[in-house]
């Protein structure tokens, strides 16, 4: 088995530094449902990483056969780069890495990609740490500049889970928005991604009743939060009056969830870390 992962990466010395137990009181459970869809979007537009999906033959890991799966798998990961212990994402990592052997270009891809590219990794985490700081922010508005500093450098997990090297991870916030800008601005959707991405946002993966009820509302956070480059890649409209429902919405959303108590306000990776500690405890696969 990988050896657990360092306990502390890429950190400078600092009077405020998270733990897999502080960083809870940053993790909103709501916060994948509402920007999940979107984030995917931000991750396949660097086009490897779109490729390697959509050429993908590991059926089992396709959201477009396997919802339910995927969406567990997706959120264990994300729960066990905030909260997990080393040792537990470590496991985590050997059991990615299985399903992501397979995934590298082959002589007919237009671009060349393997899953196990730190770069591609780099971008990734960049999308979660962004899109979840990004929602936190709109939530609960912005963290103490101390506050803001941990949680980046903390964020730097969700590439090193994999096989990202923490040296990778920009220094800090400055240096991240300048990676940021420059890279999402030489992002491009070619026309069979964005037709991925529309049977996502429109669910079409799930029984007709289900997206009957979800499909139009996840349309409109997936604009609502996608940055506005992507947006227009996407050939998506968002007017002033479109925001400001928007951000009506988002506050009611939010004056709800605050007012519940803090395990159900980290539901679901709280339950999705508990299933992750019970598959490593009965032997069952992880993945």
């Amino acid at each position: 088995m990988t050896a657990p992962l360092p306990a502390s990466e890429n950190e400078p010395d600092s009077s405020q530094t998270l733990t897999p137990e502080t960083a809870r009181e940053y993790v909103d459970g709501i916060a994948p449902f509402l920007g999940g869809t979107a984030n995917v979007i931000m991750q396949l537009s660097l086009r490897p990483v779109g490729r390697g999906v959509l050429e993908s033959t590991v059926d089992s890991g396709k959201v477009t056969l396997h919802p339910i799966k995927r969406l567990r798998t997706t959120l264990t990961y994300i729960a066990v780069a905030l909260m997990g212990s080393d040792e537990e994402r470590a496991a985590y990592r050997d059991a990615v890495n299985v399903s992501h052997r397979p995934v590298h270009s082959t002589p007919a891809s237009p671009v060349q990609y393997n899953a196990f590219d730190p770069n591609l990794q780099l971008w990734v985490a960049a999308c979660l740490y962004w899109g979840i700081e990004d929602l936190y922010t709109r939530m609960h508005g912005p963290m103490d500049p101390a506050t803001a500093d941990a949680f980046y450098r903390y964020g730097a997990r969700f590439g090193t889970t994999l096989q990202m090297r923490p040296e990778m991870w920009p220094a800090n916030r400055a240096e991240f928005q300048r990676y940021w800008d420059e890279h999402l601005a030489q992002r491009s959707i070619e026309p069979e991604l964005r037709d991925y991405f529309d049977d996502l946002i429109d669910l079409k993966m799930v029984p007709r009743p289900v997206r009957f009820a979800f499909a139009r509302l996840q349309r409109f956070f997936v604009t609502g939060l996608l940055p506005q480059h992507l947006r227009d890649e996407m050939a998506m409209s968002w007017t002033e009056r479109d925001q400001h429902r928007f951000d009506r919405v988002l506050r009611a959303i939010t004056a709800i969830h605050t007012c519940l108590p803090k395990q159900a306000r980290m539901f679901p990776l709280n339950a999705y870390l508990f299933d992750l500690r019970r598959r490593l405890r009965l032997g069952r696969p992880l993945v």
